[in-house]
């Protein structure tokens, strides 16, 4: 699978923790993520990433281009609710790609966490 991962600075060392837990399972997909994320992730992780832009410069958007044209399957997207974003209709527009063409998208720890649980009992 092709997954991609996002986080809000915030949520930077959510992301890190989040996929070193589940290195066994994302080892075995194509990783995706836009700027710092991806950075952060293959220096800490050690996971090959395919690095976009970051966020406000594109990065979301360049994520939502591959959703609609088929190049995505599953993103997780931690989301700061509580500081406003200055890129937030990037924000929303990825958001929206992703349930106009059923992407699974997770958003907050709880729900990354049952998808990467599937993910890792589907083998």
């Amino acid at each position: 699978m092709k997954i991609a991962f996002v986080a809000h600075d915030k949520k930077k060392d959510d992301i890190v923790d989040f996929v070193k837990r589940y290195e066994d399972v994302f080892k075995n997909h194509e990783i995706f993520a836009t700027g710092t994320t991806g950075k952060l992730i293959n220096e800490i992780v050690g996971l090959k990433v395919h690095r976009f832009l970051s966020g406000p410069m594109g990065g979301d958007q360049e994520i939502g281009a591959r959703v609609a044209e088929g190049k995505m399957d599953f993103v997780i997207f931690l989301r700061d609710p509580l500081t406003s974003q200055p890129h937030e209709p990037d924000i929303s527009a990825l958001l929206r790609i992703c349930d106009v063409h059923c992407i699974p998208l997770a958003t907050n720890l709880g729900s990354a966490e049952v998808f990467a649980k599937a993910l890792k009992n589907h083998k």
